[in-house]
């Protein structure tokens, strides 16, 4: 490119931004000359003929506008979801206020998972031998494994991290928990209870490989720990 090439290039951008910068201050420049605005074209943005600077504005207020609908219509869902979630727990919260024992406290998590969560499957994983005979009553989906047992290996990084977990766990995890159900879980929630796990942990899966996913939030799943844990806990053994 030449010199002279160069000097008009800078020109014209030099032009542009004074251009810019003079409608900036004066937005009221197409009002006081209406036929300037009638006669700009503009290219479509969907293909090669021509629209009005008018039309073109129209086009662009359009897609904000389903843009900003989307986005809305997004924050009214994900509040409905939360709602929900808010319901599910505090149904959760009553039942396990009305636990008189350990056992109660067992029995109102099944019934919630099931009633209110809608799982498919779950188990609880309780370490304290204490609550060895919990895990004899019929219909009770409940293990009592002194941790350290090598049969919890498999959840290490788990108890490590004390935190919940979603999505597709372990087949080594999945077989341990739901056994010969294992092949029909699509997605599973692993859910510490107390710090690091220290009282065990709960296990809920589903059918559907989209309802807990890697990239939910896990709030709600520390909520039902800290609930389920605090139950256990207050109710003894």
């Amino acid at each position: 490119m030449s010199k002279q090439q160069v000097r008009d290039a800078d020109q014209a951008h030099l032009a542009e931004d004074q251009v810019v910068e003079h409608l900036t201050a004066h937005p009221e420049f197409f009002e006081r000359h209406p036929g300037v605005l009638a006669r700009l074209r503009l290219p479509h943005q969907r293909g090669t003929a021509a629209v009005s600077l008018v039309e073109r504005q129209m086009l662009v207020l359009r897609e904000r506008h389903a843009a900003l609908e989307q986005q809305l219509h997004a924050l009214i869902e994900n509040g409905r979801a939360n709602d929900a979630i808010a319901d599910r727990l505090h149904r959760l919260t009553l039942r396990l206020l009305r636990a008189r024992d350990a056992e109660a406290v067992l029995a109102a998590v099944e019934v919630s998972l099931r009633e209110d969560f809608g799982a498919s499957r779950w188990l609880t994983v309780l370490t304290d031998p204490a609550h060895a005979p919990l895990a004899g009553r019929p219909g009770t989906h409940l293990r009592v494994v002194p941790r350290g047992s090598p049969e919890l290996k498999a959840f290490e990084t788990f108890f490590e991290s004390g935190r919940p977990r979603s999505g597709q766990i372990r087949d080594s995890q999945r077989e341990y928990l739901f056994g010969a159900d294992a092949p029909q879980v699509g997605s599973a929630a692993l859910i510490p209870l107390g710090e690091r796990a220290a009282l065990g942990l709960l296990a809920v899966a589903s059918h559907d490989t989209e309802r807990f996913l890697p990239t939910m939030s896990t709030d709600f799943l520390v909520r039902i720990g800290e609930l389920v844990t605090e139950a256990f806990t207050a109710r003894g053994k």
